[in-house]
Formats: C-alpha cells, structure tokens, sequence
C-alpha cells in the first residue's frame, strides 16, 4: 500500500528519540538563542569528503569507526525503472541481478562466492535494491584485511562497468526473476495495479513498477539489457558511498583509481526527469478483492516536493516535524479511547513520488464503518485548522525533538556507519541536504523557541486542499454492495469538520509513584570479571545481572524474568491470562492512564513493558542514563499499581474483533498456511489454535488482573539483566530503592510442562488457499535435543551450509526459487528440544521437483558432510558476525539474559572461537544426520485451483 511505499526521508543520520521536560534538553529550549540566517544555504555536513572525478562519477567518503574494522559501500545509480523503454520493462531489476552472476573480475558466481569466504552473507549483507528512479549495490565489508577492502572496491568498479551479461547466464536468471515476481503476487499486487494510475495520475511512475512485466522477462533478447546497461549505467549517473573504519586519503585514492578509469560517456542519452502531472478533480478509486481481509481508507493530499536548499526551508522542515508529531499523538489517542473509530489509522506529511509530497491520512476501518473513519481522521485535521494545537501539546513536541537531536548528538561517536548511508545517496539522487548532527542540534536549539503556534496551525491549510486529492478505498469483495459511492466518499470528506469541540489536552501533574519504596540492600555481590560482569543478589531475593558498557554513549538497556507464566493457568483461565499484561498496559499505571502516562514520559528516553509468555512473566526496556531513575519507577509501578480501564480494555477488544472476524470472513492464503503449520506443530493443543472473536469473549478484565497481579506479586524469583552507559556503583542505590523494594514473598515458582510437543514421524499437510499461481514450502524437522553449546554450534552450522548448497542449487542452477533459508533454533524449556526450517516459495509444478532436490542436497551431507568450503564460509561469517555483536548493548542483553534464565555458564561466549573450531566436514555429517531424521512434516501451501 502507499502508506507503505512512500515515507519521509530524514536528512540527519539517526532518527529522533523523545525529549524530556525538565531536564538539560528542556532547559536549552530557554537559552538565549544563538542567530541564524535563515537566508543562508544548508551548510554540507564538513566530516564528508564529497568530489566528483572527471567522467563524471561523484563520491562520499566519511570516517567511522563504528563499527571497527567495517566499512559500508554503495554503488548509486541514478537509473531505475522509470528510464525503461516498453520493450524493457522489468529489466533495471533485472540488471541488478545480474550484478551478480559476473562480472569481469568475478566469473559467474564468484563474486558471492569470495564475498561469503571473507564474512559477508548474501541477502543478510550482500544486497542490492532497484526503484523508479535509481539502483543501489550495497557492501559492508571488512577493513582489517587490505587484500578483502581492495577487492570489494573491485567488486562495486565491475558492477559499474564490467558486468558480463552472458547470455546463458541472463537465461539462467530469468527463473529467479519471475520467482520474486510471483512472490509480490496476490490481493495488494491486484489492487495496487488498479489504483495506482489514477494517484498516479497516469505517469510514468504508474507504468513502470520497478517489478516489470512477466511477459517481458520471460522473452526479452539479451541484447535489450545490455543496451539499457550500456545508456543508464554510465559515470555521470553514478555515485560511490564509502563510509567506515578507514583512511580517508587512501580510500579516495582507491576510487580515483579505479573508477577513473570508466570512460566517459561521449555522446550520452539526456537523463529524464518524470514528473506526475496535478489535477484539480478528486480522483476515487474503490478496489475490492476476494484475499482482502479489512476496509482500507487512505486519503492523499499530493503537492509539489519540498526541496530543502536554505536554512529557512529547514526551519520549516522543523514546523512540519512539529505537526506530524502533534497530529500524530492526537490520532493515536482515539485508538485509545472506549469506541474507537478505527482499527488503526495515522495521518503524516512527508515525500511520496517523482515531483511531489503529500499529506496522507489512513484508516482501517471497522467493518461498517468507513464513514466513521474518514470523517474521524479529517476531524482531528479540521479540529486544528478550527481552534489550533495547544501550548501544552507543541511545548511536548518541541522537547520531544530536542530530546532527539541531544541523543543523536551524544551518540555522534557510536553511530552505525550504516546510519550515515542513506543520507548521502539521497543527496545524490533527490539533492536532500547533508546536515552535521552538531550543526542541527545546535539549529534547534536556537530555532525552535521561535516557532509560534499560528506557524503549526497554518500548515494544515497548506496539507489540505481539493485540488490533486486522491482517496483509495481498499475492501473485501463480498463487501462490494456494502461499500459507498465515489460521490459519497467525497461528500463524506467535505462534510468533515462539523459539530467539532476543542481539544482537551488533560494531563496528571504528580509524581509516578505516591510514595517511594522501601530499599532493599545488596547482600551479596559477584564479579564475573572476564566478561566485565557484577551480580548482586538484593534482600528480597532479586537477582541483578549488570554489565556496564561504552558501546552507546546515552543507551542502557534491561529486562527482568521469572518462571511461570500462562502455563500455571487451566484452559478456562487461558486467554484472560495470555492478554493479562496487555491489558494492563491498556489501562497505564497507578493514577495514570494511558494516554497520561504518554504526556507525563514525553521528553524522556524510555520505555518499559511488562509481559506474561507461556513459560514465564517479565518486564524490559531502556532508557538513556539521565532518565534510568524514571524507568525504574515505571518498572516498580508496573509491579505495584497495575491500573485497570475498563472502557479502554472494552475499545480494545472490539477493534480486535473486528480485526479477527474480518480475518475469519477473508483469510488470507500466507495466514491459513501459517495457522496450518503452527496447529500441526502445536499437535492440535487447544493452546497453539488461532486466535478468533470467541476466545476474545472468555476474556474476562477482573481475572485478567488478578492474574497479572500473582504474577507479580512477588520478584523475589526474578532476574534483572542491565547493560550499557552506568557506573555499577553509581546505579546500585536505585537498584537498592526500586527493585528491592519489590515486595516477595519467598515463594518458589516453576512453569508447568503443558506437553506440547511436534508429532513424531512423517507427515504432509496440505493447504489449498487463494487464487495466485504460487506456492509455498515448509519442511520442518523437530526432535529432542541434548542441550550444550556444541550442539547449538553444530546445528547453526548445518543450517548455514545447507542453506549455501539450496541456494546454488535452487537458485542458481535450477532457476526455481528467488529464496530459500535453512533455519534451526533451540530452545532449553520446558524440554530441551530443536527445530529444523527449510523454507522457500515457487511455481505450484515444481513443489515436488524443488522438494526432492532438497531432499537430494539433505541426503548428500548425511553421506559426505558438507563441503570444506562451505564450512569455511560459515566460519567467516560467523567470526564476523561475533566481532561486532561483542560490541554490541542489545547482544549482550539478550546474551545474558538467556544464559541466566537457561541456567547456562555467563562465560561461554568466551568458547566461541574454540566452539567454530568443532564445525568440520565430519561433524557437520553427524549433524545432518541426528536432526534432518525421521520426525518431518511437510507442509505445502497451493492455489485452489
């Protein structure tokens, strides 16, 4: 859908947090303002190198070292599938793929064959994508080997200008290509194809979805795509990105180098810019569908792109920021509300194709509604184009915004390189300006006290206008007689506004918590000091798990769990217990709803959320250092004051209704497969069946509270892992306050083992769902699992190695899917036991002959193990892979977490290199043969007909 495709770029590298009232990002809202002349061009962020060479290529280099020793590159260029010719539909996505089939330093599939060797996985790393108006080859590669940096570098000059396109390879590719192809068909694919022309207002973005024609691709002479190679892959269009742990001078040397030396295009073809043409009518477009599952609304404001060039046209970039996030919080809160109109809906300004933004609203309605949604969307528009937003609201949204800008500041050192990517390719092909995190920081700072309310209350005259106006109405088929007119659905639009009230902005100025809680000391304390861990074990029983870290300068994050969970409660008890916590989170916390509990944290970094799984109940969140304090009393007021709202809970479970009933009416076929294969592997267990309005009317708010409170009620059986900025002696008097004086009660739970387990044996399972000529495969392989860290390795390494050899197979050389994965997991509770994942879609007619390959590559490593450079392969990857994660908050958490809740040694991250050292061709041998066994099930999702 649209409000999919088509979103805002931001012009700085990360994307803002929430700001804080009360604290120092506030405070420099009031500081004297330090001028800026709002006539002066944006200036270039001045940590970019950018220049062009003589042909015409222009590059981007920036040093970053974080992540160490990597680098990201890009090879932009500017031509996409709005310069096909109609004979060459589909085949700017077709030249991106055979960037990857040769080129002349890379014979056929070497390129991703020495790319894997040195770390780097195709499709997780390794990628590429095409739009309209451009293609982008993205690398992350290794800087700590000069041989593998070089290389690369090689790797994006081919793509540039030597790709092979060798004729039997393109017909190879040509399977792959109508794979992906069928994959993006189905009920938005059929639907799109209707609307688009008319939003599109029949240019020649509504005539070259990058995707292309089936037909095209399945004939096209190869001639055809070496022609548009030849015309739109030339210097002039291209851009180089580097941007990594590397030496400026000599990466720009490398690619004087080595892109220097492309010719430069002669007499080259003038690169058009397509633009989509106004209209001053409204056009309507009601679509239906048989695989539709809800009503859609979306409304489209379209208007000329706003090109940011000076310092003004950033200040308004700000005001618009304002409005989205105010207009945005108001939409949100009547989700929120006893009846809502909607099932979800937003509205939001920013870009949306070739020439133009738009102001977009969107709703899914209610069955029955869509009245209701349309005018409850254009009501909250109307409502601030009749009274305004109020001083409260846009003092939030600016602390907000500052907050942002100070965090992504504060992090300015410990930003991704891949953060920083995106901002230059948009510089080159949509001319976005390239702003230094310093330099808008210090903007804000200075523009944002003098940015008055009149200026956010006009701009919703400027969004909102007759004139290029285009509404999609998206619906199920069987409810076409149901469904409005195209002159209703205008008239509902321009009757939107009336009868309408002010907006109340209602706020709680008190504290979170009444009174503060009881401390509990440490009472003992343990150093794990290999891994940089301190444990303390706190007076009520809680357990603390710290690791302070520098990876993120204004980031910890935490999670706490004990065992018991949904599993402790009788079937009748199920569902109140499965959304316990969700609805507990519906109602806020102690005198705070949850609309309140948003305003009062507006401004501050934070979140926390409780949770109750079937094998235990938690809590998890983070927050910046300066706001830690305030998690901590969320997190103990989640314990303590859980707050019930029995209007909201009622609006929830309503939209969730008619959420499930529209589902049950048209099921999609991807949710009857996959409600197919979580019932099968679930044996049938009334715990593991879908979800339906039925099971949503044995909730019951009363016994889901109580349960939320026993589940809580006592922490003495909880573990708390925190990871990230703090000192451990300067967080330890807050852990003493707020989680020991978590009450306890001494009592020790356990889950309770439901035995639910996969059927043993073979089975197949079939599903004949939706109308699209297209299936999916599923083989999954289940059974026992002796739990040890050799073990884990050893199933990580077949999936890697199986899933190398599926895709040269299936891929490659049989041209029958677009992708395949081999996945294993492992789990320790409630018993040990694996699952084995071997997944890919195709054509219906090569189900059988795609399965038995697998089966013929499965039976293969059971015989012979894998190949010894495959296991390389996934040595290098994983090496690599294991570098940056030991760097890493979020691995880290999840880490330690895991092995205290597994009961496992904290220590065994330390074994990794030893572990890899165990993956060998004989290892992988006895692998493949103790869990690809008997207990298979196969499961395949066909067309009705």
């Amino acid at each position: 859908m649209l409000a999919v495709l088509f979103c805002a770029n931001s012009s700085w590298a990360q994307a803002p947090a929430k700001p804080k009232p009360g604290t120092k990002a506030a405070a420099k809202l009031a500081a004297p303002p330090k001028p800026f002349n709002l006539a002066a061009p944006i200036p270039f962020d001045k940590d970019v190198m950018v220049g062009k060479l003589p042909n015409g290529l222009t590059y981007y280099i920036r040093k970053n070292a974080e992540p160490a020793n990597r680098a990201e590159l890009r090879l932009v260029v500017r031509a996409g599938s709005v310069l096909e010719n109609d004979a060459q539909q589909g085949l700017a996505h077709f030249m991106e793929h055979m960037a990857f089939n040769g080129t002349k330093n890379f014979p056929k599939n070497e390129l991703v064959s020495f790319l894997q060797s040195s770390g780097i996985r195709f499709g997780a790393d390794l990628n590429a994508y095409t739009s309209f108006d451009e293609t982008v080859y993205e690398l992350p590669v290794p800087t700590d080997s000069a041989n593998v940096f070089e290389r690369s570098m090689q790797i994006l000059e081919d793509w540039a200008h030597n790709i092979s396109l060798d004729t039997t390879e393109i017909n190879k590719e040509r399977g792959v290509v109508l794979e992906e192809w069928r994959l993006g068909r189905g009920a938005q694919q059929r639907m799109r194809d209707k609307y688009f022309p008319a939003i599109l207002n029949n240019s020649r973005y509504a005539m070259r979805l990058p995707i292309g024609k089936d037909s095209i691709i399945r004939t096209f002479k190869p001639q055809v795509l070496r022609d548009f190679y030849k015309t739109w892959y030339r210097p002039d269009l291209m851009a180089v990105v580097a941007v990594g742990d590397f030496d400026v001078k000599k990466v720009e040397a490398m690619i004087r180098e080595k892109f220097g030396r492309i010719p430069k295009a002669t007499t080259p073809t003038p690169r058009p810019n397509y633009t989509i043409p106004a209209h001053k009518d409204t056009k309507v477009v009601i679509v239906t569908d048989n695989e539709q599952p809800n009503t859609v609304v979306q409304l489209i404001y379209k208007r000329p792109e706003v090109k940011e060039k000076v310092l003004g046209d950033l200040r308004a970039d700000v005001a618009r920021d304002l409005f989205n996030a105010m207009l945005g919080n108001r939409i949100q809160e009547l989700t929120q509300q006893a009846d809502p109109p909607f099932l979800y809906g937003y509205s939001n300004y920013g870009g949306f194709l070739g020439n133009l933004d738009a102001f977009t609203a969107f709703a899914v309605a209610k069955e029955g509604n869509i009245q209701r949604s349309i005018r409850a969307l254009l009501d909250e528009n109307a409502r601030v184009k009749q009274f305004g937003f109020t001083p409260t609201e846009l003092a939030r949204a600016k602390t907000e915004l500052l907050r942002g800008a100070e965090q992504a500041y504060l992090e300015r050192d410990k930003t991704r390189s891949s953060s920083y990517v995106g901002q230059y390719v948009g510089n080159f092909t949509d001319q976005e300006p390239v702003v230094n995190i310093g330099f808008y920081y210090d903007f804000l700072k200075s523009t944002l006290s003098g940015i008055a309310l009149k200026d956010i209350n006009g701009l919703v005259d400027q969004f909102i206008r007759n004139e290029n106006r285009a509404v999609v109405l998206m619906a199920p088929e069987k409810d076409r007689a149901k469904l409005p007119s195209v002159e209703q659905v205008i008239g509902y639009i321009d009757a939107a506004g009336k009868d309408l009230t002010a907006y109340d902005d209602k706020t709680i100025d008190k504290p979170l918590l009444p009174k503060q809680p009881t401390p509990g000391p440490v009472v003992s304390e343990t150093k794990i000091d290999k891994i940089g861990v301190t444990e303390l074990k706190l007076k009520n029983g809680v357990r603390v798990v710290l690791k302070p870290t520098t990876f993120k300068n204004d980031q910890i994050l935490f999670t706490g769990n004990s065992l018991g969970g949904t599993s402790l409660y009788d079937l009748p008890d199920f569902q109140s217990a499965r959304f316990a916590s969700t609805l507990i989170a519906l109602g806020g916390t102690g005198e705070f709803s949850q609309i309140q509990l948003g305003k009062f944290l507006a401004g501050k970094a934070l979140n926390v959320s409780p949770y109750i799984s079937e094998l235990g109940e938690g809590i998890s969140g983070s927050a910046a250092p300066q706001d830690l304090e305030t998690a901590l009393q969320l997190l103990y007021s989640y314990f303590t004051q859980p707050r019930r709202d029995p209007d909201v809970v009622a609006g929830f479970l309503s939209n969730q209704k008619s959420a499930l009933a529209a589902q049950l009416a048209t099921p999609t076929p991807q949710k009857v497969f996959q409600d197919t294969v979580s019932v099968t592997l679930g044996n049938n267990n009334p715990r593991r069946q879908p979800l339906t309005p039925a099971d949503l009317d044995r909730i019951n708010l009363d016994r889901a509270v109580q349960i939320y409170n026993e589940r809580f009620a006592d922490a003495g059986g909880f573990t708390f892992t925190f990871v990230g900025n703090f000192d451990v002696a300067k967080i330890r008097p807050l852990l003493e306050t707020y989680l020991g004086g978590l009450p306890a009660t001494g009592a020790k739970e356990n889950f309770r083992d439901l035995g639910i387990r996969a059927p043993e044996g073979q089975l197949t399972k079939t599903v004949r769902k939706g109308v699209d000529p297209k299936a999916s495969v599923q083989l999954v392989y289940t059974g026992n699992f002796d739990w040890t860290p050799e073990n884990a390795v050893q199933v990580d390494a077949l999936a890697e190695v199986l899933e190398i050899k599926l895709i040269e197979k299936l891929r490659e050389d049989e041209s029958g899917v677009y992708g395949v994965s081999a996945s294993g997991a492992y789990g320790r509770y409630p018993v040990p036991r694996y699952t084995f994942r071997v997944n890919f879609g195709c054509a219906p007619e090569n189900v059988q002959k795609l399965i038995a390959s697998v089966n013929r590559e499965i039976a293969a490593l059971k015989t012979n193990g894998a190949d010894a450079k495959d296991i390389a392969k996934f040595k290098a990857e994983t090496t690599r892979e294991q570098e940056v994660q030991l760097k890493d908050n979020s691995f880290w958490l999840s880490y330690l977490s895991n092995q205290y809740y597994n009961g496992d040694d904290p220590l065994e991250v330390l074994r990794n290199p030893e572990l890899l050292k165990t993956v060998t061709v004989e290892s992988t041998k006895a692998a493949a043969n103790k869990y690809l066994g008997n207990n298979l099930i196969q499961f395949v999702l066909l067309p009705e007909k």
